[in-house]
C-alpha cells in the first residue's frame, strides 16, 4: 500500500515539475543563496572556477542581497562544491548567510556568469578598501607587464572598493570607474572567467584608466604618467611638502628625516604638537625604528593596513617633530601601487597625515584640495579617479601582552586564585576608517525598527542598524565646522543608499547644543513621525563596549572614564560607575564634582583645571604653596577665575577622570596648554613610562570615598594632597605620574568592589577615551581580573567616543521595545 502511495506521488511530481527525473538519477540542482562581503571581493570568479572544476553547470550572479548561484550536476560533486565556498572562499570575502533549495534539474550544458540582477530591497555588503595584493605588486614592478609602474593597477583581490562606490550591485557603472570605458585588452580580462581580473569593476591600465599628474600649488601642471612620481619623489627628497591624492581622501607627505620639512609641516597646517601618520617602504624599515610584535606585525601587513601605534626605538634618524613627547610612533605600510612607487628611490619614511587643515575633514576631490591645501603643500600628485565618499586611515595598536602575566613586584600566581579574564582579540581599534568600514557589525539584538544613531559630538562617527546588525560609519571628525557636518550628512545619505535604511528612530546625544542634536531634531521637524531618543554620553559608552563583545542584555558594572559627558543632572560627567544593561543605567559612583572655571577654555588651559583643584583642596591660600605651579601661575588670571568659581559664573560642575589628569598633568609641570585633545593626558601618560624600575613601582594616593544616599562619591583632593607633597620634596614628574596612575587603578577596584558586595555583579566593562592609556587599561584589567571579575574591553569599535554611535543604536532600539 505505503510503495504504491510512493510511486503515485513520484508520478505526480514528475508531470508537473520534473522532479521524477532528477530523484533517481545522481543529478540534482541548488539554488544557493549566500549573503555578506560577497562583492568586489573576486566572489564569482571563484565560484565559477570551483564549478568548472567540478563539471557542474548553472551560473551565478550578483543581487541586491548578495550573490546567487544555480549549479546542476553529480550530487557528490555539487557538495564537495559547498564545501569548497565555505572553507575556501576568497581572502576578503565574509559569508554571513548561505541558504540552498532544491530545483528541478535543467540539464544546461556550462556555467555562466550572468549580470547582476537588481533587487528591490538591498541587503549585500559593501567590501572596504583593500591593499594592494602580492600579485599586482609583482606586476607592477615588472618591466615586462603592460602595467608596469602603473599606480591604478588592480584586480578582485585588492583595491578601491568602498570610496569608490555610488550604489549597489557592485558593478563598474555604480562606481566612480564608470566614467573609463576598457581597451580591449582590459575588456578581454574583465570578460575571462579564468582571469584575476574578471569582473573587477576597477580594472584598468595605462591605455585606458586614471592618470596621475604633479601640479605646482599655484595650479601649473609639471608632469604626468610616471614621470610625475619620478618628479614627486625628487621634490620629497629634496624637503618639499606634496599633497597626495589616495583611496580615501589626501595625505600630506614629506621626508620623515628631514626636519625643517616636518617643522614646516607643522607650522602650516596648524599642528603644533599632535603626532604625524608615518608610511614606510617596508616592515624591515618599521623594525629600524620601532619595536614590533608577531600581532603588531600581522597588523602592519594586514590587507586593512591600518596605522599601527609601536613603541619608539632609542636614537631614530626620524625627526623629532614627528612625534614630540610620545614615547610611540604610528606606522602604515603602503597600501596602494602609488604608495609602493613613492618608495622605489632611496625614501624609506614619508610623513603621511591627514589632507586636511586642523579640525577640517580630510579633502578628496582634486579641486577642493588644490584649494584648501595650497597655504600648505607645494606641490600636488593629482589623479583622475574619483573619490565618491572620504575615508580617513584607521588606527589600531595591540593590547600589551605583559598585562596577561603578572604585575611588578607580584609573585606569579593569581591573587585568591582567579584565572584571569581570557582576551580572545588583542587588537584594540583607536579609529576605525579605512579597511574597516563599511562592514557590518554583529550584535546580541535584532533591531525591530531601522535606526539613525547620530553619534557624539567629537571623533564621530555615525550608525545604521536594521536586523542584526550595525553599519558603523567611516571616522568623520569633530562636529565643529560646516564643512565636518557636511561630510556627516552626505556619509549619512550614502549610507542610506548603499544599505537600503531608511530609519524610524533617531538616537542623539543628551547635550543639547551638539550640531548632531540639531541635525536629528531638523530630521524629525521634516519627518514629523521619526522618534528622536536622547540617550546619555556614558550609558553609551558602556552599551558600545557590550555590544562589541557581544554580550546579551543583563546588568552589568560599567566604568566610563573620559574628559566631557553631558549628565542627566546637567553637569558634565566623565568619571562614572554606573549599573547598566542596554535599556537603561543607574549612576552609583562618581568622582566629586569639581568647577570647570571658563568651561571650554579650561579643556585647552590645563593650569585652569589644576588652580581649580588646588582651590577645593587648599582654599585660597593654594597661591602661597611653595610649587613651580605657582610661580607660572598668572595671578591677574587666576583672580578672574576665582570670581567665576565663586559666583558660579561659566564654571560648569564636572566629574571627569579626563580633567583630573590634566590638573595632575599641569602641576608636574608637563602640559599648561594643549594644542590637540587628550595631549595633557598623553604626556602624562608618557611621563609614566620613564619610570624607572624599583619597588615604588606599586605604590599609590591616598582618597577618600562617601557613601551619599548610595551613590559612592570619590574625593579626590588627598591625591592632590599627595601630588603636592611628592613635588615639594622633590620626586620626579615620572614618580608622581606612576603613583597617580596606581592610584586611578586603585578607585577602579576599590568602588567595583563595593558594587560587588552590594548588589552581586561581577562583570565590568571598561569604556571611554580615558582608556585609550594602555597602561591603565592593562592594570585595570589584571587587578579585576584577580579580583575575580570578568571585564570587557573595546576590540571591533574605539573606547574613545568613536563608538558612541555603536552604543546610541544598541540603547535606542532596547528603549524602543
Amino acid at each position: 500500500m505505503h510503495s504504491n502511495r510512493f510511486v503515485l506521488i513520484c508520478l505526480s511530481l514528475s508531470k508537473k515539475e520534473g522532479y521524477f527525473s532528477s530523484q533517481v538519477s545522481s543529478n540534482k540542482r541548488l539554488r544557493i543563496n549566500v549573503k555578506g562581503r560577497v562583492q568586489g571581493v573576486g566572489f564569482r570568479p571563484v565560484v565559477y572556477r570551483y564549478a568548472k572544476e567540478r563539471g557542474l553547470s548553472g551560473w551565478v550572479s550578483n543581487t541586491s542581497e548578495g550573490v546567487v548561484i544555480e549549479v546542476e550536476g553529480d550530487s557528490e560533486e555539487i557538495d564537495d562544491f559547498l564545501k569548497s565556498l565555505k572553507a575556501f572562499p576568497p581572502p576578503q570575502a565574509k559569508i554571513t548567510a548561505l541558504s540552498t533549495y532544491l530545483l528541478p534539474v535543467k540539464n544546461e550544458g556550462q556555467f555562466s556568469i550572468l549580470p547582476s540582477i537588481a533587487n528591490t530591497k538591498i541587503r549585500t555588503q559593501v567590501s572596504p578598501d583593500i591593499a594592494t595584493c602580492p600579485e599586482c605588486l609583482e606586476e607592477l614592478l615588472d618591466p615586462t607587464n603592460r602595467r608596469y609602474l602603473y599606480p591604478f593597477i588592480n584586480c578582485t583581490n585588492c583595491g578601491p572598493r568602498f570610496t569608490i562606490v555610488k550604489n549597489i550591485p557592485y558593478d563598474r557603472d555604480k562606481t566612480t570607474m564608470g566614467n573609463f570605458a576598457m581597451c580591449p585588452q582590459c575588456q578581454e580580462e574583465y570578460n575571462d572567467p579564468l582571469n584575476r581580473r574578471f569582473h573587477a569593476q576597477p580594472n584598468a591600465c595605462p591605455q585606458c584608466g586614471p592618470q596621475v599628474t604633479l601640479v605646482h600649488n599655484s595650479g601649473a601642471a609639471q608632469s604626468s604618467g610616471p614621470e610625475a612620481v619620478r618628479e614627486a619623489i625628487r621634490l620629497l627628497r629634496e624637503g618639499k611638502i606634496v599633497a597626495i591624492k589616495g583611496l580615501g581622501g589626501f595625505h600630506l607627505a614629506c621626508d620623515a628625516t628631514n626636519d625643517r620639512a616636518v617643522g614646516d609641516l607643522r607650522g602650516r597646517k596648524y599642528r603644533e604638537n599632535k603626532p604625524f601618520a608615518l608610511m614606510a617602504s617596508n616592515l624591515e624599515t618599521v623594525r629600524k625604528y620601532c619595536e614590533v610584535s608577531a600581532e603588531e606585525e600581522e597588523l602592519l601587513i594586514s590587507w586593512k593596513r591600518p596605522i599601527v601605534l609601536l613603541k619608539k626605538k632609542p636614537f631614530s634618524p626620524i625627526s623629532e617633530k614627528v612625534a614630540p613627547n610620545n614615547n610611540y610612533l604610528g606606522f602604515m605600510l603602503p597600501y596602494t601601487p602609488l604608495h609602493y612607487l613613492l618608495f622605489q628611490e632611496s625614501l624609506a619614511v614619508l610623513v603621511m597625515t591627514s589632507g586636511n587643515i586642523s579640525d577640517e575633514p580630510i579633502a578628496y576631490e582634486n579641486k577642493e584640495a588644490m584649494s584648501r591645501l595650497k597655504g600648505i603643500a607645494d606641490y600636488f600628485l593629482l589623479h583622475d579617479r574619483d573619490i565618491y565618499i572620504r575615508c580617513d586611515d584607521s588606527v589600531t595598536r595591540i593590547f600589551p601582552s605583559a598585562s596577561l602575566g603578572s604585575e611588578p613586584g607580584e609573585t606569579s600566581g593569581l591573587l585568591r586564585g582567579e584565572p584571569l579574564t581570557p582576551v580572545t582579540h588583542s587588537e584594540i581599534v583607536i579609529r576605525r576608517s579605512r579597511g574597516y568600514v563599511p562592514s557590518p557589525l554583529r550584535v546580541p539584538c535584532s533591531f525591530k525598527n531601522e535606526i539613525l544613531a547620530c553619534g557624539a559630538h567629537l571623533k564621530n562617527t555615525f550608525a545604521l542598524a536594521k536586523g542584526d546588525e550595525v553599519f558603523v560609519s567611516h571616522h568623520i571628525g569633530d562636529l565643529e565646522n560646516l564643512e565636518t557636518l557636511r561630510a556627516f550628512e552626505k556619509g549619512i545619505e550614502h549610507f542610506k543608499r548603499l544599505f537600503d535604511i531608511e530609519p524610524v528612530i533617531i538616537a542623539r546625544d543628551l547635550h543639547p547644543e551638539y550640531l548632531s542634536t540639531r541635525y536629528a531634531e531638523n530630521l524629525q521637524i521634516i519627518n514629523p513621525e521619526l522618534r528622536i531618543l536622547s540617550i546619555q554620553h556614558h550609558h553609551a559608552h558602556i552599551a558600545s563596549c557590550l555590544a562589541d563583545n557581544g554580550v546579551s542584555n543583563r546588568k552589568l558594572i560599567g566604568v566610563s572614564f573620559d574628559g566631557t559627558g553631558f549628565g542627566t543632572d546637567g553637569n558634565i560627567w566623565g568619571g562614572e560607575f554606573l549599573i547598566a544593561d542596554y535599556a537603561d543605567f543607574q549612576r552609583v559612583a562618581h568622582l566629586k564634582y569639581v568647577p570647570l572655571p571658563g568651561g571650554e577654555q579650561a579643556i585647552k588651559e590645563p593650569w585652569r583645571m589644576a588652580a581649580s583643584y588646588l582651590y577645593e583642596t587648599f582654599g585660597p591660600e593654594f597661591v602661597g604653596l611653595d610649587l613651580d605651579f605657582i610661580s607660572r601661575l598668572d595671578k591677574d588670571k587666576w583672580r578672574v577665575l576665582e570670581r567665576m568659581i565663586k559666583q558660579r559664573v561659566n564654571s560648569p560642575l564636572v566629574s571627569s577622570v579626563g580633567r583630573l589628569f590634566d590638573a595632575v598633568s599641569s602641576l608636574l609641570g608637563l602640559r599648561d596648554r594643549i594644542t590637540y585633545e587628550g595631549q595633557a593626558a598623553v604626556e602624562l601618560e608618557m611621563a609614566m613610562e620613564q619610570f624607572p624600575s624599583s619597588k615604588l613601582e606599586t605604590q599609590s594616593y591616598e582618597y577618600e570615598i562617601e557613601n551619599r544616599d548610595q551613590i559612592y562619591v570619590i574625593d579626590p583632593r588627598s591625591v592632590i594632597m599627595g601630588v603636592v607633597s611628592d613635588l615639594q620634596r622633590g620626586i620626579s614628574a615620572s614618580s608622581i605620574s606612576r603613583k597617580f596612575h596606581n592610584t586611578v587603578v586603585e578607585i577602579i577596584v576599590d568602588v567595583c568592589k563595593r558594587i560587588n558586595k552590594r548588589e552581586g555583579l561581577s562583570e565590568v566593562a571598561l569604556s571611554g577615551g580615558v582608556f585609550q592609556n594602555m597602561f591603565l587599561l592593562s592594570r585595570a584589567f589584571n587587578r579585576l581580573s584577580r579580583e575575580g571579575f570578568k571585564v570587557y574591553l573595546h576590540h571591533r569599535v574605539p573606547t574613545n567616543d568613536g563608538g558612541i554611535s555603536l552604543g546610541q543604536a544598541v540603547v535606542a532600539n532596547a528603549k524602543s521595545q
